[in-house]
């Protein structure tokens, strides 16, 4: 019935209500509602929206509780806030016409109001309510995928808020302190993952490279077994300038930790035949094979190599075929980084596969 009727006040436009026909009887049993006869608008003012009012007689006389055992949302929630002292019920803009009838049952039980301020929803990139199909839901998830708890507290922080001023990286302290609502803001706020990305990774860079490597363990896993913990927190110094999330670690580190894999083709640079890669690489292992081990810093060799690359018309074609035999990828650090890292020996060993791999 009570559908029926819901149907038929959509259809007529008029607000979907419902004035009980047992209003002004005694019932043992079945729903029980709040006898609403008010006339007088139900006005409140929001923090963020200003005033707001509702013609109670559209409200009807809504339910509170299926029985005496067993209390509805609108109910339960004023009387969770009544028993609780809560001052400030902060919430999504979706609670607003929850607001008047809130009110009315506090009016009714003699209770205080408390202030209210409805938040405007969270909207997706294509400026649609935020949902599963934009991507992880929960913290937990951000977390797994290696976002640190600071950088998405400092992000949630400026969704829909804003400081005045053009700063963007706030402290836990910082933000307790200059957050208010007045400067809330009314329209929906875009969960912008890109920006979440980035200031990620402002905080990933913020950590030291030892406070990196408790944090980034169980991203690593199984790969980094049996390694000395110095080789890890170098390959993380390498990497952590470029991380925008925790769980990039393994697949951007992977080649350190053992032998790349890769097509032959990647080793040419533009247009290099196998011979020129071929001449390159032996170039750059001759090179490599009369420095010491204390020589492997990426000062010493991006000096030494890029003074060799100026015998070639491009400067890619001593680097890219050495970067790729010592990394495998079409995309990492520089040759001189991942030399410094992986030693003279590794370094060389690598170069010596990528050549049987030419031949």
């Amino acid at each position: 019935d009570l559908q029926k009727e819901k149907e038929s006040q959509t259809a007529q436009k008029t607000p979907p209500k419902h004035v009980c026909e047992f209003r002004d009887k005694n019932m043992e049993q079945g729903i029980i509602r709040i006898k609403n006869d008010a006339e007088e608008k139900v006005v409140f003012n929001d923090q963020i929206r200003g005033e707001i009012s509702f013609d109670p007689k559209s409200l009807g006389d809504f339910s509170l509780a299926r029985s005496l055992e067993s209390a509805l949302y609108h109910f339960a929630v004023v009387i969770d806030d009544a028993t609780m002292d809560i001052t400030h019920v902060i919430r999504g803009e979706d609670h607003i016409s929850n607001t008047p009838k809130h009110i009315l049952i506090q009016r009714a039980l003699g209770l205080q109001s408390p202030t209210y301020a409805h938040l405007s929803l969270l909207l997706g990139a294509d400026r649609s309510k935020l949902s599963k199909r934009h991507g992880a839901t929960s913290v937990t998830e951000y977390r797994e995928d290696g976002y640190l708890p600071e950088a998405f507290f400092n992000f949630l922080a400026l969704l829909g808020w804003n400081p005045g001023t053009d700063q963007e990286i706030f402290s836990k302290e910082e933000l307790v302190e200059q957050f208010s609502l007045e400067r809330v803001q009314k329209a929906g706020a875009i969960f912008d993952a890109v920006k979440l990305d980035w200031m990620n990774g402002e905080y990933i860079r913020k950590k030291s490279p030892r406070d990196l490597l408790k944090l980034a363990a169980s991203y690593l896993g199984d790969i980094s077994k049996n390694t000395s913990p110095d080789f890890i927190e170098k390959v993380i110094s390498l990497e952590q300038p470029r991380l925008k999330k925790l769980s990039e670690l393994r697949e951007n580190t992977e080649y350190f930790f053992k032998e790349p894999i890769f097509e032959k083709v990647l080793l040419g640079w533009k247009k290099m035949d196998d011979s020129a890669i071929h001449t390159s690489l032996v170039d750059a292992q001759t090179i490599l094979a009369s420095l010491t081990e204390d020589d492997f810093t990426k000062e010493h060799l991006e000096s030494t190599l890029l003074a060799e690359a100026k015998k070639y018309k491009d400067r890619g074609e001593l680097l890219w075929p050495l970067r790729v035999a010592l990394s495998g990828k079409k995309s990492s650090p520089s040759p001189f980084e991942i030399a410094s890292v992986l030693g003279k020996e590794k370094t060389l060993s690598r170069i010596k596969d990528a050549l049987h791999m030419l031949q």
